[in-house]
């Protein structure tokens, strides 16, 4: 990677963790409660490995077949989240890849990966995504109807269900607050109803538009992209 290009990386790379820490700071908590997941699925693997290198290892990718070749060709040091839909035909060759999964967006997905992940005798944590925007366009469980997912998942050997995800609608960032504070106060609830191996503790929210206020309603994972990419080269 030529090196204007690393620099302009590593410049925007520290502005956000600047950003990070504070948002962190006016939320009253830690910088290393929230886990920056760098979504590559725009860039190439050369430029996804200089994240690598700046000491970013916890990476995005939304469709499983890139997720694939990318796993095969970076470090193995990388925690890889699948962050988009996920086809049941494409769970077996997942599973193996992936730290976490932030988008099962249904009990029969739930089902799926649990009785593939006890094949590969594989523990896999999940996040459960709710369209809690209440957007016709996004996918994910309805908030009224995620307390009967839980008894559900309770019963899982293989699947841990370790939080929620969520994405809030494109518009400014200080109005995508009731959504984040939605996820949160759902999160809440429900965290009582699981017990181990499960726990429901992690917050999936947050993009390169409005991940400082995500952070300040509590989310412990932020998925960004083109805030780290911006102005970069190839």
């Amino acid at each position: 990677m030529p090196d204007a290009t690393s620099k302009r990386l590593k410049e925007n790379l520290d502005r956000v963790n600047d950003r990070l820490v504070e948002a962190c700071r006016r939320a009253g908590r830690a910088r290393s409660e929230v886990t920056l997941v760098a979504v590559t699925k725009t860039v190439s693997t050369e430029m996804a490995c200089g994240l690598v290198e700046l000491g970013v290892h916890d990476l995005g990718e939304n469709r499983p077949q890139e997720l694939w070749r990318k796993t095969a060709e970076l470090p193995k040091s990388v925690r890889w989240h699948l962050i988009g839909h996920l086809q049941r035909n494409k769970i077996e060759r997942t599973l193996p890849v992936v730290e976490r999964i932030h988008s099962v967006d249904s009990i029969r997905l739930l089902e799926a990966i649990e009785t593939e992940a006890a094949k590969q005798n594989h523990q896999i944590g999940v996040f459960l995504e709710v369209n809690a925007s209440g957007e016709a366009s996004k996918q994910g469980f309805d908030p009224s109807n995620l307390p009967d997912v839980i008894p559900a998942a309770a019963a899982f050997k293989h699947v841990r269900v370790e939080g929620l995800m969520t994405m809030a609608p494109l518009q400014d960032a200080e109005a995508c607050r009731p959504t984040f504070a939605k996820l949160r106060n759902l999160r809440d609830e429900l965290a009582p109803r699981l017990e181990a191996p499960h726990r429901l503790v992690h917050l999936s929210m947050g993009m390169s538009n409005d991940f400082e206020v995500a952070v300040e309603e509590g989310a412990t994972f932020v998925r960004l992209g083109s805030v780290l990419f911006e102005g970069v080269k190839e």
